[in-house]
């Protein structure tokens, strides 16, 4: 009998859930916990690391995981490459959102590293939307002399390690005219982003090109070489053909 691990946390796994479960396929969801409310999954949820590598083994072995669908953030490269490392022996696919590609208007800076987006900030102030998450932004006190508007999923837990802030606590999926807005609103100047692709986040992105607003755009980390599809529908007929096939 299949067993899925959804390694989750982003609107496609969220789709995949819905959809295994309408399917009547037994499937557990998992959540890194870095989210204080995640939404809620129609099938059974955990929440929390593996332990690594070794960790994540020993719960695929331990729970009678069959198959295992990475469909963390694009950034999240420790879980995506523990997920290479682990399954082994365990049919593994990545549900992967294309990435986003510069456009006609758009005025993009690519940086390899959070480290090389902090870099791109040298210079006088600036009025900064800071679109990382709340993981990385002691990375940015090194550059204390711009305004930084802050849009987190959740509030910060104790001081941000930044002198001049704004924090805006909002859940996407956002609009183009509320980002339009925003960006108005707070007089902003440029734009740091990572390359999540996807359709949830990408309203600043548009709204940065209808108002001429540069952007430092983080590159998306190397993650181990797996099999890869962009869709749902993709994922279940994987799912169809190895459980025909015995596998």
């Amino acid at each position: 009998m299949t067993h899925l691990l959804i390694l989750g946390g982003t609107t496609e796994a969220t789709a995949l859930a819905h959809a295994v479960h309408e399917a009547g396929v037994t499937a557990t969801f998992s959540y890194a916990g870095r989210v204080a409310r995640p939404k809620r999954q129609p099938l059974p949820t955990r929440v929390g690391g593996f332990g690594g590598v070794e960790g994540l083994k020993r719960y695929i072995a331990d729970h009678g995981i069959t198959h295992v669908v990475d469909a963390t953030h694009p950034f999240a490269a420790q879980m995506s490459t523990n997920a290479v490392g682990a399954c082994d022996t365990t049919p593994l696919l990545a549900l992967s959102r294309p990435q986003w590609t510069a456009q006609t208007g758009d005025t993009w800076t690519h940086v390899p590293s959070i480290a090389a987006a902090v870099a791109a900030l040298k210079g006088p102030p600036r009025n900064v939307m800071l679109a990382i998450g709340r993981m990385h932004l002691d990375a940015f006190a090194p550059m204390p002399q711009h305004d930084y508007l802050l849009r987190l999923v959740d509030a910060p837990d104790g001081d941000v390690p930044l002198p001049k802030t704004h924090i805006v606590v909002d859940q996407g999926p956002f609009t183009v005219d509320n980002d339009i807005a925003l960006m108005r609103d707070h007089n902003i100047d440029v734009i740091v982003s990572k390359n999540a692709g996807g359709s949830g986040a990408q309203a600043k992105i548009i709204a940065a090109r209808s108002l001429g607003l540069p952007i430092i755009m983080i590159d998306r980390p190397r993650i181990p070489n797996r099999a890869e599809v962009g869709s749902v529908a993709a994922v279940m007929d994987w799912l169809a053909h190895d459980t025909d096939r015995g596998v």
